[in-house]
């Protein structure tokens, strides 16, 4: 595990950037690598890629991350929902634009746009078939699209 921490942290923590900004993505990250020591070496023994199991932790962590943001916001009052920040969401449109994306299709445009990454191995990092990469791509690039335009 510790490994893994030292190889990988940092893309973990730029991609969760990406997913929930700048603010929150290393204490998600963090409580990943928490959870798993808490639950020990056998369960990290039983993971076949690594790599991936850590992205698709990101991918979950964001989802809970972002509903419980969501529903603090509506418990505010609608009070404007952070961006993500950082040099890949400079221009406040796309960040906006960005901000209206469900996680996974974020996860899917920043994997396969700013990561340069195929769709076989962005469905391998978020855990989820070709195809639904495929879909939230098309939805993902269809609400930028709108919203950019």
């Amino acid at each position: 595990m510790e490994e893994a921490y030292r190889k990988w942290s940092v893309d973990l923590v730029g991609y969760a950037s990406a997913l929930v900004g700048s603010v929150d993505a290393a204490d998600l990250v963090a409580d990943i690598f928490a959870g798993l020591i808490r639950r020990g070496d056998e369960s990290w023994a039983e993971v076949r890629d690594a790599r991936a199991y850590l992205f698709r932790s990101v991918t979950n962590s964001a989802r809970m991350h972002m509903r419980s943001r969501e529903r603090r916001r509506a418990r505010e009052n609608g009070w404007p929902m952070a961006l993500p920040q950082g040099e890949l969401f400079s221009d406040p449109a796309v960040r906006a634009a960005l901000a209206g994306l469900s996680v996974r299709q974020r996860a899917a445009v920043f994997l396969t746009y700013w990561e340069d990454l195929g769709t076989g191995e962005v469905a391998r990092r978020m855990g989820v078939s070709d195809g639904a990469v495929k879909r939230h791509l098309s939805r993902g690039r269809s609400a930028l699209r709108e919203e950019l335009s």
